[in-house]
């Protein structure tokens, strides 16, 4: 059996493990909200954005815009892995990295080449290892803002033009709630419009300023946009979420932890009373004797 000594130090670096975990649930708690309000309020904007574009793809040829025409010789692409720069949320970056991985293996005879380009520390790390990372950006999601998503949509839309690649994919961890976040896959070039849900509605007629094919030139790089920061928001509040689940399970797990090496100590101290009482009650026998 292990010293009292040793046990007592046990339960007071198990007591500040759940110190620590309890402090990185309260932040997470803190940050969600503010986080899952602008998930929800990014949503409707790239809904509405693509519906817009969908019936505008409808009413012009699809070599007016590079972005929505598709290449016949496809045989480049690139994948965009976005995860979250700090550990100690679950399984929030394992599952989203896996999936990555996988789709890389299962599209390999598809592409001649899969290049990646990671959005968060934690994705980069690990496809570094598996596959190479062709671009990466990090730290990026503790001052998340409108311009950066910009700035990648920007890069991105580049190179698809530049024929550097001839599809363009992204993963990411949609936030369903705060206990749930689902890895999902999305094709942003060519961007290819949603089927309308009702086609048997007669489709309206609009008046468009300036003309359909112009509007859509300048609408399909801010779609582009859109979607990437969407993407980031989603991986922002599902972080704040799974983590604020881990460490609640960790800090259930140090309580329990402790009250079995409390239990595993009054034991040990009851028995070293006892073994000290019975060598008094033997000392005073042998006296008498």
């Amino acid at each position: 059996m292990p010293s009292l000594k040793s046990i007592k130090k046990r339960i007071g670096s198990v007591k500040n493990t759940r110190q620590i975990t309890k402090a990185m649930k309260m932040v997470s708690a803190a940050k969600l909200r503010r986080a899952q309000e602008n998930v929800v309020a990014a949503r409707p904007y790239a809904i509405k954005m693509s519906e817009v574009l969908g019936r505008l793809s409808g009413n012009v040829p699809s070599d007016c815009s590079p972005l929505i025409q598709r290449r016949e010789d496809s045989n480049k692409a690139l994948l965009v892995v976005v995860s979250s720069d700090r550990g100690l949320c679950g399984g929030f970056n394992a599952n989203l990295c896996k999936a990555a991985d996988r789709f890389v293996k299962e599209r390999k005879d598809d592409f001649s080449e899969i290049k990646i380009m990671a959005l968060g520390k934690k994705g980069n790390d690990f496809m570094k290892r598996r596959h190479g990372v062709w671009k990466s950006h990090a730290n990026i999601l503790s001052t998340l803002n409108y311009q950066t998503a910009a700035l990648i949509a920007q890069e991105i839309i580049d190179g698809y033009l530049e024929e550097e690649y001839d599809e363009v994919h992204i993963v990411y961890n949609e936030f369903l709630s705060v206990m749930s976040q689902e890895v999902t896959f999305a094709q942003l070039l060519p961007v290819t419009p949603p089927a309308s849900e009702n086609e048997e509605v007669e489709p309206r007629e609009y008046i468009y300023e300036p003309d359909q094919a112009e509007l859509l030139a300048e609408l399909l790089p801010k779609h582009i946009e859109v979607q990437i920061f969407k993407t980031l928001l989603e991986t922002v509040a599902g972080d704040h979420g799974a983590r604020m689940t881990a460490m609640d399970s960790a800090s259930k797990n140090a309580s329990e932890m402790i009250g079995k090496l409390t239990l595993i100590y009054n034991r040990a101290r009851q028995a070293a009373i006892t073994k000290e009482l019975m060598e008094i009650i033997s000392g005073a026998e042998s006296v008498k004797g």
